[in-house]
């Protein structure tokens, strides 16, 4: 079992040509946690992606996360699931794939934050901090929501939206300490110098 509190650095990243040479190049740089994201992909596809990821990162030694669905996360042997406000409750999620499974739910106002806290979840995530295409018409929460978030949570809280090397520090100064990265990564010209970048920026911010 993963110690969820343990890991900083959070890769989310959609399907890709090269998405088992560019997972591994990112983690061998310093990403700890990898979950996969697509929205739209058909079951079959999305299935065959992540049953191959899951065993890279088994190999690696990183938890593998798959969004969304639960039952897909059950079929491939993902270390857990991450689902949105909208999707499965996490009450679903953890009744299929078990006590020791990691479950991660989205908040992004204080109200769902709240909520959350009663759930059985092993992490939250807070955010976005900026507006992000990947979450079409979703304005930025700012960095008090996330930081009054990490104070307030039991378990740890990885905050999404505009994580950048220069913007690490920035966040840690307000107590967070786990960073989920989309498209500082996923559209990096040279992923394993990026994630290198954000690997020294949280070390240098957690020390």
């Amino acid at each position: 079992m993963f110690d969820i509190s343990e890991r900083s650095l959070y890769l989310c990243t959609p399907l890709r040509d090269d998405l088992l040479s560019f997972v591994f190049d990112v983690v061998t740089s310093g990403v700890d946690i990898v979950q996969l994201r697509e929205k739209d992909a058909d079951a079959r596809v999305l299935l065959a992606a992540a049953r191959e990821l899951a065993t890279l990162c088994a190999d690696l030694g990183v938890p593998f996360i798959l969004n969304d669905r639960p039952d897909l996360a059950l079929e491939c042997g993902a270390d857990g699931v991450h689902v949105g406000q909208d999707d499965a409750p996490v009450s679903l999620c953890r009744r299929l794939l078990g006590p020791e499974a990691i479950i991660g739910l989205s908040t992004h106002a204080d109200e769902e934050f709240d909520r959350a806290l009663g759930d059985d979840v092993t992490y939250l995530s807070a955010g976005p901090v900026e507006a992000t295409p990947t979450k079409p018409g979703r304005p930025g929460t700012g960095v008090s929501y996330v930081a009054s978030a990490a104070a307030r949570s039991r378990v740890p809280v990885f905050v999404t939206g505009g994580v950048t090397p220069e913007s690490i520090p920035v966040l840690a100064a307000r107590g967070v300490r786990h960073f989920v990265v989309v498209r500082y990564l996923t559209q990096a010209s040279r992923p394993s110098e990026a994630a290198r970048a954000l690997r020294h920026a949280i070390d240098e911010a957690r020390s």
